[in-house]
């Protein structure tokens, strides 16, 4: 009976390793090819973004990677369901799992190395969910606004208009030097008290007075101003023209929930905060439904094709995400509450789990008794 009982224990120990070691290499193979697909749509996007003159394209690595902390722990939830669905589905197909039920273990007896493994994985998904998530974003909405907020001729861009916040101008220039201090080819347009003026020059360059104020000093140029629909024009040619530079004031804007700490979320307990708080506690509560899901979802049936269970894992992934989505719209909104919202769907999804495992449990004491019964009778 003790050799019985330690043989069990030794094959239990050899399978549990066995999962450990090909759930390792498994995650690590899906989480960087995750990583590269989001870093190229990140990439692709924030250049878009630079290229038209929204960020500033000095700051494009430094906004992919505050996006990518920003989405760790989406990557991390999908790369631990993947895996695990990927490696217990191959174990079906390569009877591996047929070993695991014929040497006495059950099929809830693989929770326990699951979750061992899949522990570090949850801790890292909580922490970049409640820490990494506010903090990329907020770093992020930062560099934005103070891009945004630049005066106006650090917002010109070679070759395109540009039409100012503060006032009705609209400035376009050829070509900058390096080190943006003159300009050539510029053309600008203002309208002021119903008048009309255009200045066109072949140069400029930037001048601060002694009281701070900053101005364009446009050489060697022409302006014309007058009334629109009148032909009283009047044409001034000038060898310096100066032009005041609108310079704007950084506003400390408030910052959105997306963007506020969890703390900070928790200290102001309205509608939007704490579907805020509801989506990030969920992110690892879906990990950790989605990490047991996998174990029943994976059964193979040989008649069926390899692949189905991958993309019904991804279906279910997309609808779980999309319900966190619509959970927090609907918190937000005030439709439910905050505790029904914050634990209801991952209840369900709970529930339907633990129905999961009853019904492969159930099959396979059914086919169990069955050989038995098969066997007795020869």
């Amino acid at each position: 009976m003790r050799q019985s009982r330690y043989k069990h224990d030794v094959d239990q120990m050899i399978l549990e390793r066995a999962l450990r070691r090909e759930l390792t290499y498994t995650v690590g193979a899906t989480f960087f090819v995750l990583l590269a697909l989001v870093l190229t749509t990140m990439i692709s996007r924030i250049v878009g973004f630079a290229a038209l003159g929204e960020i500033d394209p000095c700051d494009v690595v430094v906004l992919v990677g505050l996006t990518m902390i920003s989405y760790l722990a989406v990557m991390l939830i999908a790369t631990l369901f993947i895996s695990i669905l990927f490696v217990l589905t191959r174990w079906y197909r390569d009877s591996e799992m047929v070993i695991w039920l014929s040497s006495g273990m059950s099929l809830t007896q693989l929770i326990k190395p699951i979750i061992v493994f899949a522990a570090p994985v949850i801790g890292l998904i909580t922490f970049f969910a409640f820490v990494g998530w506010p903090l990329a974003n907020k770093q992020s909405k930062l560099i934005r606004d103070r891009f945004q907020q630049r005066d106006e001729v650090s917002l010109l861009v070679p070759g395109q208009f540009l039409t100012s916040t503060t006032n009705h101008r609209v400035f376009f220039i050829e070509k900058i030097s390096l080190d943006q201090k003159r300009v050539e080819n510029i053309f600008m347009t203002s309208t002021e008290n119903g008048q009309v003026n255009v200045v066109v020059s072949q140069a400029a360059h930037t001048e601060i007075h002694s009281n701070g104020d900053r101005f364009v000093v446009l050489e060697n140029g022409h302006r014309y101003s007058g009334e629109l629909g009148k032909p009283d024009f009047r044409i001034m040619e000038f060898a310096h023209y100066g032009v005041k530079i609108q310079t704007q004031q950084l506003v400390n804007r408030r910052p959105t929930a997306s963007s506020m700490s969890t703390v900070a979320l928790l200290s102001e307990p309205n509608n939007t905060n704490l579907a805020e708080f509801a989506w990030r506690t969920g992110l690892p509560l879906t990990a950790l439904n989605l990490m047991l899901l996998a174990i029943p979802l994976a059964y193979q049936n040989p008649r069926r094709s390899r692949m189905i269970n991958l993309l019904l894992g991804v279906l279910i992934y997309l609808m779980y995400s999309n319900l966190m989505n619509l959970v927090q719209a609907l918190i937000e909104q005030g439709t439910i509450g905050f505790l029904t919202g914050l634990l209801g769907l991952h209840l369900i999804v709970s529930a339907i789990v633990a129905f999961m495992f009853w019904l492969r449990v159930r099959n396979y004491l059914f086919l169990k008794r069955s050989a038995l019964r098969t066997g007795s009778r020869c």
